[in-house]
């Protein structure tokens, strides 16, 4: 019985411990290549953190999290929710974007990059219009992820196009 209860302990424990070493891998003077499941989270974690650049964090927005992050990575809505409550914590907690894409570009190869532009881009779009905060946002994550403007920009014109076609 003893056993069972380490278990979930440990089960409680896991997701916050896992939030502990992103932070502070994000706060190291050059932040290290991110293992695949931090990356996941860190990923979520920028998609959250675009969805409130405008100061609102909308339903729609949530939604296309959601999305993003189960086609991304294969998730079930049960995985996506846990997943995305860990991100609006660990964005919560996160040092400035600018450490925080660093080390998602670290994990991310080049030809991978343009498609969390367009998942940036679709979360930004989702509310329905173009705030100038995110879009500084994003034009400073398309930089700091090794991105032209070029390149964003085609990825936010893909993420239109999905909007369009629902």
């Amino acid at each position: 019985m003893r056993a069972g209860r380490l278990v979930v302990a440990d089960a409680v424990a896991y997701p916050r411990i896992m939030l502990q070493t992103i932070l502070r891998a994000l706060v190291a003077p050059a932040p290290d290549r991110l293992p695949d499941q931090d990356a996941r989270l860190a990923l979520a974690a920028l998609l959250v953190r675009v969805a409130k650049t405008d100061g609102l964090y909308a339903a729609e927005e949530v939604e296309l999290i959601d999305r993003a992050l189960a086609a991304r990575y294969d998730l079930d809505a049960f995985a996506v929710a846990r997943l995305r409550a860990a991100a609006e914590e660990l964005e919560a907690q996160a040092p400035d974007t600018v450490r925080f894409t660093r080390a998602l570009k670290s994990a991310t190869a080049l030809e991978d990059r343009a498609g969390l532009m367009q998942a940036l881009w679709s979360v930004a779009l989702a509310d329905g219009s173009r705030d100038a905060e995110e879009d500084r946002l994003l034009r400073m994550v398309a930089n700091l992820l090794g991105l032209t403007d070029v390149e964003s920009n085609l990825a936010r014109q893909r993420a239109e196009r999905g909007a369009e076609r629902g």
